[in-house]
């Protein structure tokens, strides 16, 4: 009988910690080896995190939400024999009487919120909602003046966005809650002075008490003068959004906020400059009809248009690798390896960005293939840290959606991104030895975003007619 020790694994070079996000198997379940234990997210993926035996799972040494380093100990599987479950630790202790200044704190400050909850009347949460509150997050709402139709409109980060007591203590630090007068009683002065004095001394190690989950920590002395008309000092808002009754008040998922966190990082960063050009791919779509069922038949995929957009942007990049940079400070770097981020839209509405590595260097198959795995993995939820990072350029296909030409954010610190619009029959002039004449083409919009920081708009309408022209001139004999 042996217990093995399940760590964080590494997850890329650059990838040091990652969060826990949910436990897919409880204290006792029967574990097999490569069985999913836990799922965690970096900044970048969600991945799920496979045992490396076969055993019993007999201790979690994280919860979730909690941040994991790579290397520290998550889960501890008891490997053969017969199973000790480990028994969860005390988390709330008597406070031992070695520290009794904390002690008296403590008394002091529980003594003060039972006197202020005895002498005041907040706004009290009154209503229904499919929403769970904790007594804590009630309590700290009451005492700050939030109502419930206030309450319901905070976002929450916890377990099914729940509201924790981070986050509604957050609300109420930025401002956006209209806190009451707080109560002044001679508990409370005393639990001041002895704060200001014990911080003075040394800083006390934290302690786990009885009433840690019923008192928060008191405020220092400069803080605690309740505000009044004439000294409160006037903040600056956001515009808050009204919520009316009726409306759905949905939290956004952890991806969807750091998608909007990098988006307005972006527009805050980069000069966006757009170059529009029309693309004539019929030479493209009569050839993919020609060749994609044998390539199913032989290859067992499908053949997409994705690959051949792929090699192009590859060809152009090597013909202007000043489009394969990024920018650091007041230095430019140009990037010797061809990476492209391929953005691909998920089942929940999010968007993600795996990498074709060295795609300069893989012929039209080659392409196909690592094309077809990554979007599908991608929409599994199954890909790795490492193949969302270091892209040094990035396509996004919005055609698939029916859009024409698009104006897409770039991906930060890259310094370009090419939109692929949806491809359509139109009628188009054609110059022949005999005159013009009118045709059905199919055609498509190119748009592409650079950083006008780096990027002049000579070279960033040259990269795009380089990628039409190698799109306009393909081979109809070519192989695959």
């Amino acid at each position: 009988m042996s217990k093995f020790e399940l760590k964080l694994p590494r997850m890329g070079e650059s990838v040091a910690e990652a969060t826990l996000t949910s436990w897919l198997k409880e204290v006792g379940d029967t574990i097999e080896m490569d069985e999913p234990i836990f799922e965690i997210a970096t900044d970048k993926v969600d991945s799920e995190v496979p045992s490396e035996v076969d055993g019993v799972l007999i201790e979690k040494c994280f919860n979730v939400d909690d941040v994991v380093e790579v290397g520290q100990t998550v889960a501890i599987i008891q490997v053969g024999g017969d199973v000790e479950i480990a028994e969860p630790e005390q988390k709330d202790k008597e406070v031992e009487t070695e520290e009794p200044v904390l002690q008296e704190m403590v008394t002091a400050a529980e003594s003060a919120v039972m006197h202020a909850r005895a002498q005041t009347s907040v706004a009290q949460l009154n209503g229904t909602s499919d929403r769970f509150y904790s007594p804590l997050v009630k309590n700290i709402a009451r005492q700050e003046g939030i109502s419930f139709d206030e309450l319901e409109t905070i976002a929450g980060t916890g377990k099914d966005g729940r509201v924790t007591k981070d986050d509604i203590l957050n609300y109420v630090k930025k401002g956006e809650s209209k806190p009451v007068e707080r109560i002044s009683t001679p508990e409370r002065a005393a639990v001041q002075e002895r704060v200001a004095v014990s911080q003075k001394v040394a800083a006390p190690e934290k302690v786990s008490t009885p009433v840690e989950e019923k008192v928060t920590a008191p405020p220092a002395p400069e803080k605690v003068a309740p505000a009044t008309a004439s000294t409160q000092a006037p903040t600056s808002e956001k515009p808050k959004t009204q919520v009316s009754r009726g409306d759905e008040v949905i939290p956004m998922s952890r991806m969807g906020k750091l998608i909007a966190k990098h988006m307005t990082d972006s527009v805050s960063t980069s000069a966006h400059v757009q170059s529009f050009i029309e693309v004539d791919v019929t030479n493209i779509v009569t050839w993919r009809n020609k060749i994609k069922d044998a390539f199913f038949k032989r290859e067992g995929e499908k053949f997409t248009y994705t690959p051949i957009f792929m090699e192009a942007v590859a060809k152009a990049l090597k013909k202007y690798p000043m489009m394969n940079i990024s920018v650091d400070g007041d230095s430019v770097i140009k990037k010797k390896n061809i990476n492209i981020g391929m953005a691909a839209a998920l089942p929940d509405g999010n968007l993600i960005v795996p990498v074709i590595k060295n795609a300069d260097q893989l012929n039209l198959l080659g392409i196909a293939k690592v094309v077809n795995d990554l979007a599908d993995r991608s929409r599994n939820n199954a890909l790795k840290p490492d193949e969302v990072q270091g892209g040094t350029y990035t396509v996004t296909n919005v055609g698939t959606f029916g859009s024409v030409f698009g104006t897409p954010i770039i991906n930060q610190p890259q310094v370009g991104i090419l939109a692929l619009g949806a491809i359509r029959k139109i009628p188009s002039v054609i110059e022949t030895a005999e005159g013009d004449v009118i045709a059905v083409r199919s055609k498509m919009y190119l748009s592409h975003s650079y950083d006008h920081r780096v990027v002049n708009g000579a070279l960033g309408s040259m990269f795009a007619k380089a990628v039409a022209d190698y799109l306009e001139n393909w081979d109809l004999n070519r192989e695959v």
